[in-house]
């Protein structure tokens, strides 16, 4: 075994980055077994060095991130800082000095992959990121290795904890959505401001990196269509279960049936209750993969948090180390496919859809007519009618979604239709 230690530089010290470190301590003989030689913390970089870190020595503190990753004597940097800049000029640093990167950053990872992969494959050096898309679950590594000889079809999951919380507390107690966010807010799981995770943004990043995996294919952020859950009612979950569905924001990516182009998307949408990713309670996330080979797997657990996460910063650790003793790097970047992304208007799927309507004869069959006019088919019709108004809810056969929002835009132009209430896809049928 070699004892002269493997030194690492953690750049970011917060939730995630300070149980890194502590693992590392307290764990440190056994790593150092598993590795094949010892690892030790060489530095590590933070914004506000006045604050009190326990376990960590001070004397490793610094806030010029920059001359610890160019000291010339770092092998592994663990990039936990989170945001765009300057994680991506840090990350390419730590490769022309020599070091290879596990990172936790899914915004650049979706922004600036191939940039990054490019950069690391010209140094000779590992980039790996598990932590970047499910927190502890292994997923980026079964999906870039295990499966690396099957053909993956079809990626649907929860990737994001604090969106199933709050969507999870709406179907269980019938909150509404301020009031089951205010509670997600309460216990942690929420930020002060949710906007990357309500809106979507968050998944999105995560469903780039999984359809790039996946799909042999380079698909940035912008590629990836996405909606929030902000809009998702009481009323909403009350129809899914009259459907005997539930209701998630779910991350899907598919690859076309001719295998010519591929799609990503994030929005919410209701899933039969039979559907594994139904039973996904709380800040849970689970991902359901479809591959010709090994057909369905299911991969489930904690999607976010300091040790959840910290777990899988230091699964790609123990790998990065010992590629570094064997003098060789793990899998880079597989986008040999180039397929194109495909729009959302491409995509093929169903609709629920809410209107109110005037309550008089006549309304329903000029609603039919208006989703024929576009080439949807109805699949069922549900008309509850009181006092000259009535809710009118239509289901729809599968079609291209450019077809489905056609045909809403032409209902709310219809003088019948008092307005949309709620439209949401169907999925997982």
């Amino acid at each position: 075994m070699r004892t002269r230690p493997l030194k690492v530089a953690l750049l970011g010290c917060g939730v995630v980055g300070s149980e890194v470190a502590r693992i590392m301590t307290t764990h440190a003989d056994d790593l150092t077994q598993r590795i094949g030689a010892p690892v030790e913390l060489a530095g590590v970089a933070v914004r506000r060095p006045s604050k009190v870190r326990e376990g960590i020595d001070p004397a490793l503190i610094t806030t010029d991130a920059t001359a610890l990753l160019e000291r010339g004597d770092i092998d592994v940097v663990i990039e936990v800082i989170g945001g765009i800049e300057p994680a991506r000029t840090l990350i390419t640093t730590a490769f022309e000095n020599g070091a290879s990167v596990v990172s936790a950053n899914k915004a650049l990872l979706a922004q600036d992959g191939a940039a990054l992969h490019a950069a690391a494959e010209k140094h000779g050096r590992d980039l790996y990121y598990e932590a970047a898309v499910a927190g502890a679950i292994p997923l980026v590594r079964p999906m870039r290795e295990s499966l690396a000889g099957d053909k993956i079809n079809r990626v649907m999951g929860i990737v994001n904890g604090t969106t199933n919380f709050i969507l999870d507390k709406m179907d269980t107690t019938g909150a509404g959505y301020q009031e089951a966010l205010d509670e997600a807010t309460a216990l942690g799981y929420a930020e002060a401001d949710p906007t990357a995770d309500v809106e979507g943004y968050d998944a999105a990043a995560k469903a780039a990196i999984l359809a790039g995996i996946a799909f042999h294919t380079r698909v940035r952020l912008d590629d990836v269509y996405r909606e929030g859950m902000t809009e998702v009612s009481a009323s909403d979950f009350a129809s899914a279960k009259r459907m005997g569905c539930t209701i998630k924001l779910l991350a899907i990516l598919e690859r076309a049936a001719d295998g010519a182009s591929v799609t990503a998307r994030v929005h919410p949408a209701m899933i039969p209750l039979t559907h594994p990713l139904a039973s996904v309670r709380e800040a849970y996330n689970a991902v359901f993969v479809e591959a010709e080979a090994a057909g369905r797997l299911m991969f489930y657990g904690p999607g976010a948090g300091g040790s959840p996460t910290a777990s899988a910063v230091l699964g790609d650790l123990v790998a990065v180390c010992r590629n570094k003793l064997a003098q060789a790097t793990g899998p880079g970047e597989s986008a040999y496919t180039q397929l194109p992304v495909s729009t959302m208007g491409e995509v093929v799927t169903r609709y629920h859809i809410s209107l109110d309507v005037a309550d008089k004869p006549g309304v329903l069959a000029q609603v039919a007519t208006t989703f024929a006019e576009h080439g949807v088919s109805i699949d069922t019709v549900r008309q509850q009618g009181k006092d000259g108004e009535a809710s009118l809810v239509v289901v729809t056969h599968r079609a291209p979604d450019a077809a489905l929002t056609g045909t809403v835009e032409a209902l709310r132009k219809l003088d019948t239709v008092r307005g949309v209430a709620s439209i949401m896809r169907v999925e997982g049928e």
